[in-house]
This record gives structure tokens, sequence and C-alpha cells, in this order.
């Protein structure tokens, strides 16, 4: 694709000014007279068994019209393994587990009936951590795991590890026992982040025709249908998903959990049901960002060469396997990027507690394994006296190197992109000066990423005002990519201004399969699916043009809304005139494209357990913070940040700019404020904006940035996805930058006021992690 076939520009958001007025319609905002409003029972304690449960006084209590539990969606699902009930059965897993649902008129009358249910529940002793989880004869949470259905076959399973991924390439055993080698062992804990999008989830579901309508916030429409088919036992045919404008997602809303019980109740009913979670109940069971532990060790020479690494990661998916069993297969990729090494060994468990789920969060575990590496790195340069950015030049991955799965990688990114820090660096000046007497320190880290792929449909409709309307299943989801980029992309195949390309709600009646918005997939895959479907079109109108001007279609070109001779600019026709006659004598203009990955290959034999074997398109980054740290508060202030991001080709600068700002802030939330506790009671203590600490706009730091052009991409006209990798080495920036000023080392995430003062005066205890067996990734399941 040449790069004419798009202008690069700073577009601005088409949806913003209806935003900021609030005249969007989201979600809840197409309640109806006639909507009944349904309302969650759900567990107050972590473990149990339900030994009653009698909904008949709920069912007599005024303007109740039904109430449903689990029995009446029996069936289970989950990604990689069967596992998740829409609402629990006989056991109770987590504390916040949906167990019955009352439809009324009112919401406050689905509350009062909720109240009557008869309720008995024989508690458990909850296994609220991985150690717990992971000792010799600990009970499991799920005594049935071997009964449940394997999705997708290849990972390993046993007791309460409910996945695992392992990959390994070389001999790592002989790399360790080298004798020109020292070995430097880290361990690294995190705790898990809560997504908080200013919307909750919420759904409405209604019976049409025979078939389920959902109307929802969500950034999986396809998954919604073929999750609420399978727990309802009916073809996923029957389902119909549509979705609005959503409210913000960060990962949170790829998920399936209120949709299917809202098309229940409707079809019980044949009212629309609409359930939304309050505040509080989306964050006490808000599929957050995994807490995790991380050990670590690497074989290195005294020049600096990484002759062997492994590593363990244990990742807590909470009561179910869901999106951690799929994200286990990250590991791979981010602790195992970067860097060239010899011998790599990885291993990846995410582990069941009686704890709410996990869930997906922007670049996923690859924030924490960033971290984990990166503060790796820096304590192997401090044990063998080596400068942080010269090692980082010297090892980091090239054109050639393999990754830890034998994927041979393409080009020399990593490194140029170190230069052009330095270069940015000398640009903007550092601001140690602004420290005042404080704990200074500056850290340059690096992170890789990827773009998912997978497949994705577009069609593409032209108009009779010569517009065009695109049709897919892809989400708005605030990012600005159905909005900007695709508008960009379709009007530059077509010469058309991105004004003129109309994008139609996702509705999976109407589009193509998709996996979802997320992975910084949407420019990429479903861009490529429409410059496909744009192709199908420019080939209908430049046929149609070229009968009503007697010219071969190639001669004609598509440029400001016209259908011109090559070389003259102004004739031809318009486009609206050329799309009247093929109606008037083909029929109307249109075409349809698809998209899925490439599969680079990875080495036979080394990833094991994973849905991604190797990086269709691997995205790079480099962030360097300053920092100051007050030596009585532990308080941290972060004075400068700067970031060069590999994008492929920017097509949309400003966008790629906001999501720049907006990811490195969301990370300094997740380095330095937000924490996620558990109870003893198996509750998260932070429920709401009060008690969960974000960052404010005292805490933002404008970010200077370096957009890098040219890395290789499968992505329409070079592109690659910028939202999901900004958030990516934020913590692995601010932590190095922090260890650096203090002169401790730093293994633990976020890096309150207290943890930092812990540090300073030797009182915060360092991870440890006997759970992790000896005998480190050889010891695995399968």
């Amino acid at each position: 694709m040449s790069e004419a076939s798009v202008t690069v520009m700073n577009l601005p958001r088409r949806d913003a000014q209806d935003k900021l007025r609030g005249r969007t319609k989201y979600t809840n905002d197409r309640a109806r007279p006639d909507m009944l409003h349904a309302v969650l029972l759900r567990s107050t304690v972590p473990a149990g068994r339900i030994v009653r449960l009698d909904v008949s006084p709920a069912l007599a209590w005024p303007g109740v019209r039904a109430v449903a539990t689990g029995a009446d969606a029996p069936g289970l699902y989950g990604i990689g393994i069967a596992d998740h009930p829409l609402m629990a059965i006989d056991t109770i897993r987590y504390h916040g587990e949906p167990i019955a649902v009352v439809a009324a008129e009112t919401e406050e009358q689905a509350r009062a009936a909720l109240a009557a249910i008869i309720l008995e529940i024989e508690p458990l002793a909850p296994v609220l951590t991985m150690a717990e989880a992971l000792e010799p004869g600990a009970r499991l949470i799920h005594e049935d795991w071997r009964g449940y259905e394997v999705i997708t076959e290849g990972g390993a399973r046993a007791g309460n590890i409910a996945w695992e991924a392992k990959s390994s390439r070389g001999d790592v055993d002989a790399a360790f026992a080298r004798s020109d080698v020292r070995i430097v062992e880290s361990s690294f804990s995190v705790g898990r982040q809560s997504h908080v999008p200013f919307e909750p989830r919420v759904a409405i579901g209604s019976w049409e025709d025979g078939r389920a309508h959902i109307q929802t916030s969500t950034q999986v429409p396809w998954t919604v249908r073929n999750v609420t088919g399978r727990v309802m036992q009916l073809p996923p045919g029957r389902v119909r998903v549509t979705v609005p404008p959503v409210g913000g997602g960060f990962g949170l809303k790829f998920d399936a959990s209120i949709e299917p019980i809202t098309a229940l109740l409707a079809r019980m009913t044949g009212r629309p049901v609409m359930l939304e979670n309050t505040r509080q109940e989306e964050m006490a069971t808000c599929l957050c960002r995994e807490n995790a532990e991380i050990r670590i060790r690497s074989a290195v020479t005294a020049e600096g060469e990484i002759v062997g690494r492994e590593a363990v990661v244990l990742m807590d998916c909470g009561a179910y396997g869901g999106e951690q069993v799929f994200l286990t297969t990250m590991t791979a990729h981010t602790l195992g990027g970067n860097y060239r090494v010899g011998a790599t060994r990885l291993v990846s468990r995410a582990v069941y507690t009686n704890t709410p789920p996990n869930g997906a969060f922007r670049a996923c575990n690859g924030v924490y394994n960033t971290f984990a590496l990166e503060r790796h790195t820096d304590e192997i340069c401090d044990f063998l006296g080596l400068d942080p950015m010269e090692f980082r030049k010297k090892n980091v991955l090239g054109d050639g190197d393999f990754g830890p799965t034998g994927q041979v990688f393409e080009d020399d990114v990593l490194a140029p992109m170190l230069d052009r820090m330095e270069t940015l660096r000398a640009k903007t000046g550092t601001l140690e000066r602004k420290a005042d007497g404080r704990l200074y320190g500056m850290a340059t880290t690096v992170g890789t990423w990827f773009v998912f792929t997978g497949p994705s449909a577009a069609t593409v409709n032209l108009n009779a005002d010569g517009s065009a309307t695109l049709v897919t299943s892809g989400v708005e989801i605030g990012s600005g990519t159905m909005m900007q980029s695709l508008p960009q992309i379709v009007a530059g195949q077509l010469g058309l201004a991105p004004h003129q390309v109309i994008v139609r709600e996702a509705d999976t009646d109407a589009a193509g399969l998709d996996v979802g918005v997320g992975g910084g997939r949407t420019t990429v895959s479903i861009g490529a699916a429409s410059v496909a479907a744009c192709a199908e079109v420019k080939e209908k109108l430049l046929r149609a043009a070229g009968e009503m001007l007697q010219t071969r279609p190639e001669d004609l070109v598509l440029r400001d809304g016209r259908a011109e001779i090559s070389g003259r600019p102004g004739s031809g026709a318009t486009i609206p005139a050329v799309v009247a006659h093929a109606q008037a004598t083909t029929g109307p203009i249109t075409g349809s494209g698809a998209f899925t990955a490439k599969n680079t290959p990875a080495m036979a034999g080394c990833a094991m357990g994973h849905f991604i074997d190797a990086l269709d398109i691997p995205v790079f980054v480099v962030h360097e913070a300053e920092v100051a740290v007050d030596p009585d508060t532990g308080h941290v202030e972060v004075l400068a940040y700067r970031v060069v991001q590999d994008v492929g080709r920017a097509l949309n600068p400003r966008a790629i700019m906001g999501q720049i700002q907006g990811g490195v802030v969301q990370g300094l939330g997740y380095a330095l404020h937000e924490e996620v506790t558990i109870t003893t009671d198996g509750r998260i203590a932070q429920n709401d904006f009060e008690t969960y600490r974000l960052p404010l706009a005292g805490d933002v730091v404008p970010v200077a940035a370096d957009l890098y052009e040219g890395a290789p991409s499968l992505g329409p006209l070079g592109a690659k996805g910028a939202g999901e990798v900004p958030i990516l080495a934020v913590g692995a920036a601010i932590a190095c930058a922090v260890s650096r000023a203090i002169g401790k080392p730093v293994r633990q995430l976020p890096l309150t006021p207290p943890r930092v003062l812990g540090l300073l005066h030797d009182r915060e205890p360092q991870p440890d992690f006997p759970h992790i067996a000896s005998g480190w990734a050889a010891n695995t399941l399968g």
C-alpha cells in the first residue's frame, strides 16, 4: 500500500463535542419506561457451600416479575477452560459472587425483594493467597477441575493451578553451569490495579422474535454473543449484540458476566431488562489487573553477555481462570523480551484463590513483567559494575536475534530508540535542580509488547451523497480509534475527507466476526479489513466511472471526492454522480474485507500452553523518568517523563500523543498510588473513589514524546496500535529511578510513601517466595 493512500493529519475527535456536552447516549441512557430493573444477590463470604436457596419470598414481593438462579443457566464458560458459571450453583468461590438476580419494575423494589431471599451458606476456610493455594494438601477451590471442558488444548493444569504456559529455548542448565558467569537472582511482587472507567458495566437485554438482543457496554460483542448462547444453551445465531458508545474499558469490559443474565430475565418476562453495577459492585468484583509474584535469575558474563535466564511468574486469577489463562502466554513475550539471551526457560502459572476474579488491563501482565525485568536488569548492572544504559544498548533485541520461543526478530529498533531517547533528553534538558535537596534519581527502561491481531471483518457502503458507511464489530471505548484512525484510513483509500466516513455502532447481526477491541489491534486488524473492503469498493467505483467517462479505470484516480482522469485535477465526475450511475445500472457499490494474523513462526517445541506462540507485530518502547524522593515523608514526585514509542507509521500524531499522555498517567497510578488489598474475609477493601487512590490533577506530569517510525508492521499503511503500549514501562521507569534515588533495591509496587519510607529505613520486607519450587522453571506441570 503506497503512502499516498492516506494523508497524515492531526485529526480531531469527531465525538468530542457530544461527549463534553453530555449528548452522547451510553447504554444506561437508553432506558425505556417499560424496562425492568435487575439487581444481583451476591455472596458475603469468600468460600462456602449453598445449603438452602429459597427465592419464593422474593417472587411474592410487589413489583417483582422474575427471579433467576444459576440453575436457570447452568452452562459453564471461560477462556481455555470452561470453569465459570453465570451464577453460583452449589459452591461459593469469592466474596461478591452472584447467586441470584431479581427483576422488578423499579430498582428499589428489586433491592427490597433481594433481602427477602432465604440463603443459607456453609462457610469454608477461604484460600486467599497463592502461597496458601500452592501448599501441599491445600483445599481445592475447584474440586471437579478435571471434569471441566478444555476449550483450548496445550496448557498443563493441576489442583489450584488453572493453567501453565512455558517457553524453553537452548540449554539453560548448561548456561548456568558455566564457570565464567555470575548468577543474579531477584524476586518481585505487585498488587492489583482497578480499571475504574467512569461508566460501570451495564447491559440491557430484550427478547425479540425468539432471539436475545443485548445492548451492552462491552469491548467484545462477539464474545458476549457466544457466551450468552453457551450458558443459555442457544445457538449463537439466536443472540444479537449491539454496542452503544462505551464510557471507558481498559480491558475491564472483556468479560461477559452480566449480559447473559439480562437475556435470561428478558426471556423469562418478555420485557426488556437493565442490569447495572453500582460503583461499589464494580470495584469489589472488578476484574483487576492481577497481583503477581515473579522470581527471575540470569547467568551473565563479566563483559555483560546474558547467556541464560529462567523465571517463574505466578498470576492470581482469583476464583476462575478467565483471562488469566490466556494471559499466561504474555510472560514469554514480555519477561522474555527486551534482551538477547542465550538460553531461556520461562514458566507462567495462573493460580486459583478465593478472591474476586482478575482480568485483562491495558498491556496486561506486560506492565509488571517489564517492571521485574528492568529492575532485574539494573540489579545485574549493579552487581557487575556495568553502566545501565550501555548494558541495554549492548543487549537489546535486534535484527536476527531470537526471542524466548525461538522467533527471529526483524530489524534493529530498540537500540536506535535508546539513541533517540538520549537526543530527546538533550533537547528537553534534565530537572535535577528541581529536586530541591530531595533524593534525585533518573532511569531509562525499555519494553517489548505486541499488537494482538486476530480475525476482523469490515464492510464499506458508498452512499448516494458520496459519503461512505463503515460497518464493523469494532467498538469505540474512548480511545478514538473508531472515530479517528478508521475514518482516516477509509477516506484515504476512497479519495474522501475523514468526516465523510460514517462509522456504524457495532452490531453482530450486521458485521462479521471480530475478537474485540484491545491489545492495540483495532487500527491494525479492523484497519486492514477496511482497506480490503475499500479495494473492492474502489474497483467497482472506478469501473462505473470509466463507463461514464469512456475512460479506462486504470487511468482514473480517486481524489477530493471525485473520480478524476490521472494528471488532470478537477476532471472526471463527482463520486455522488458515479454512485448514482452505478445504482441505476449495476446496483449499489459496496465491498467487504477480512483480516487475520500472519502466524509468525516460533521454533518447534519452544512454546507450550501458549495462545500466541510468536509476535506478529512486536511494538517497542523506551521510557525515562526523573524523580525526587522526600526522605522525611517517602513521597515520590515525578519531575519529568520522556517516551520514545515505536508507532510503525504515525497516521494521526495528535491522537497518538494523547494515548501516550493518558497511558503514562495511568501507569503512574499503578507505580505510585493505586493499591488494592484483600481483607481477611476475602473482600476488596478499596471499593469506591474515596478509598482507592487514583492519580489526581496534581499528579499529572507533561510527557515529552518522540514517535519512532519505520519499524516493520503488518498493519495498514505501516501503522501499529498505539493505545496499549504507553503504560507498559511506566512502573519500570519509576521503580528504577526511585531505586537509584534512595540507593535501595525496589522489588514491590506501588511505591506508596509508607513503602518508600520502609525501604529508606530498611523496614520493608523484600519479597521471598518459598512456594515457587526450588527447581525453578524446570519443575513444571507438563
